[in-house]
């Protein structure tokens, strides 16, 4: 299990986020999906149903937010995911870890950090956010 936690772990630090609007770079944000929990790949419609529960709990926040996609670089792997505006990492962090997600990004002053919901201390510096935005006209449909 740990060769498989840090495969996705590196894996995770290369990615990219598909958006259909620009972001102001010195925005605080978190970045969490609620697709394929504990690393375990679910059906397309197991995944709809985890995203629709998870933009509830998002929503009752009173947050701004905004749907994206994460996206392996070669764009082999996709992932709806959500960027919740001014939310502290420790709640993202908590939110993550309901939807038993290993992992949640969390962008500050520009920069993008990719932090362990398993062993929260375990963290890595990803880089400017910026860089690792594409902008598209709308979000591809996630049929995997």
């Amino acid at each position: 299990m740990k060769n498989i936690m840090d495969d996705l772990w590196r894996s995770y630090q290369s990615c990219q986020f598909l958006l259909t609007q620009p972001l102001s770079p010195r925005l605080s944000l978190s970045i969490i999906t609620a697709h394929n929990p504990l690393g375990v790949e679910l059906s397309p419609s197991q995944n709809r149903l985890l995203d629709k529960q998870l933009q509830a709990k998002i929503h009752s926040f009173k947050q701004p937010y905004r749907a994206m996609v994460t996206t392996s670089e070669q764009l082999t792997h996709m992932e709806k995911s959500w960027a919740i505006f001014f939310l502290e990492q420790d709640e993202a962090l908590l939110l993550g870890q309901a939807f038993q997600q290993l992992a949640i990004y969390h962008v500050q002053a520009g920069e993008l950090s990719l932090v362990s919901c398993v062993e929260p201390q375990r963290q890595v510096s990803l880089g400017p956010f910026y860089k690792r935005l594409k902008l598209v006209n709308e979000l591809p449909e996630l049929n995997r």
